[in-house]
C-alpha cells in the first residue's frame, strides 16, 4: 500500500502536471471504483485543479466550486501518467482523468478490487476521511507520547493506526522499529522515556529519508516503480535475508494477507516472536531462539 512517502512523492509529481489545469473529464472504467453518487462524477468535469493535498494515505484534488476528489489507493492501487487521451490497461485500469497535457490513470493490481475514488462537495463532506492521526513527521516528542499512550497496543499496530498516527503502513512501520531496536510485539503504554524517544526520533527520520531517496528516485518523472518493498529496506520484506546492522536472518509474522518483518538480535534480544500460523501447527515444538530455529532448519 502507498504510505506517507509514496503519496507525498505522487503530489510532488502531481503538482506541476494538473494544478491549474482544467480536468476535461473522468472515464470511470470500473463500476467499483466510484464510490459516491452525489455530485455526480460528471459534475468535475470542466473544473479546474486548484490545489492537492494528503490526508493519511488518500490523496485529495480540489476543484473550482468547492468540488473535492478522493483518491485511496488502497493496497494494490497505482497512479500512471500517460500522454492526453491515453487508454488505460486492460482490466487493471479503474479510472482515468483527462486533462489537456496529460491523463491520470488509476490502476489495480488483482482481482480485489479495493482502490475507490470519491467526488465531494464542500470542506465539511472531507470530515469522514480524515482518521485524526497525528502528522508524524514534525511532531513533537510530547505531542507523539501522548498519541502512543492514549491506547494500549502493540507497538505494530499503534504505528498502523489511522485514528493515532497518520499515513504510516506495514513496511514503514517494520523500518521504524528496527531503527527504533524495538518489538512490534511490545506494549505502547509499556515503554519507558527512552524507548519512545528512541521510536520518536525514528519514525521522523525513516519517513524523512524515504521521502527524499523516493524524490531523488523519480526526479522530473513520474514516479511508476512505487512499491513496498524497495531495496535498500533494513528488515521488511526480507525475510531471512541478513540484518543490515548485526547480519541476523530477519524473521517475519505472518497474519491475513501481510507479513511483519524483524530482526530478533536488533529489536527482541534474540527472542523468536511466534508466527500465528506456523505456531498452530507446531504448537509446542515452536523455536523459541535463533539457536533452535538454526538446529532445526540444519537437520
Amino acid at each position: 500500500m502507498p504510505e506517507l512517502p509514496d503519496v507525498v512523492v505522487y503530489l510532488d509529481a502531481l503538482e506541476p502536471r494538473v494544478v491549474g489545469q482544467v480536468l476535461e473529464r473522468v472515464r470511470v472504467l470500473s463500476p467499483f471504483v466510484l464510490r459516491s453518487v452525489e455530485p455526480p462524477i460528471e459534475d468535475a468535469s470542466g473544473r479546474r485543479v486548484t490545489g492537492l493535498r494528503r490526508m493519511g494515505k488518500r490523496l485529495v484534488v480540489a476543484l473550482e466550486g468547492d468540488r473535492f476528489l478522493v483518491i485511496h489507493l488502497m493496497i494494490a492501487g497505482r497512479l500512471r501518467w500517460r500522454p492526453p487521451g491515453a487508454k488505460p490497461p486492460g482490466r487493471m485500469g479503474l479510472a482515468a482523468l483527462d486533462f489537456a497535457n496529460g491523463t491520470l490513470i488509476l490502476t489495480e493490481a488483482g482481482s480485489k478490487r479495493r482502490a475507490s475514488i470519491h467526488l465531494i462537495h464542500g470542506e465539511s463532506g472531507l470530515a469522514p476521511f480524515e482518521r485524526g492521526g497525528l502528522e508524524p513527521m514534525g511532531s513533537s516528542l510530547e505531542d507523539f507520547r501522548l498519541r502512543l499512550v492514549s491506547e494500549n497496543h502493540t507497538l505494530k499496530r499503534a504505528l498502523t493506526d489511522p485514528r493515532l498516527f497518520s499515513g504510516i503502513g506495514n513496511a514503514y512501520s517494520d523500518e521504524i522499529l528496527h531503527r527504533a531496536r524495538l518489538s512490534p510485539l511490545a506494549l505502547s503504554q509499556k515503554l519507558d522515556h527512552e524507548a519512545i524517544t528512541r521510536l520518536h526520533v525514528a519514525t521522523g527520520q525513516v519517513l524523512q529519508e524515504w521521502t527524499e531517496r523516493l524524490r531523488a528516485e523519480a526526479g522530473e518523472k513520474f514516479p511508476e516503480n512505487v512499491t513496498a518493498f524497495r531495496e535498500g529496506m533494513a528488515v521488511h520484506g526480507r525475510y531471512r535475508q541478513p540484518c543490515p546492522v548485526c547480519g541476523t536472518p530477519v524473521q517475519r509474522i505472518r497474519y491475513a494477507d501481510n507479513e511483519t518483518n524483524y530482526c530478533p538480535t536488533c529489536q527482541t534480544g534474540g527472542r523468536l516472536l511466534a508466527d500465528r500460523g506456523l505456531s498452530r501447527l507446531l504448537r509446542e515444538d515452536w523455536p523459541r531462539s535463533l539457536d533452535e530455529l538454526e538446529e532445526r532448519l540444519t537437520r
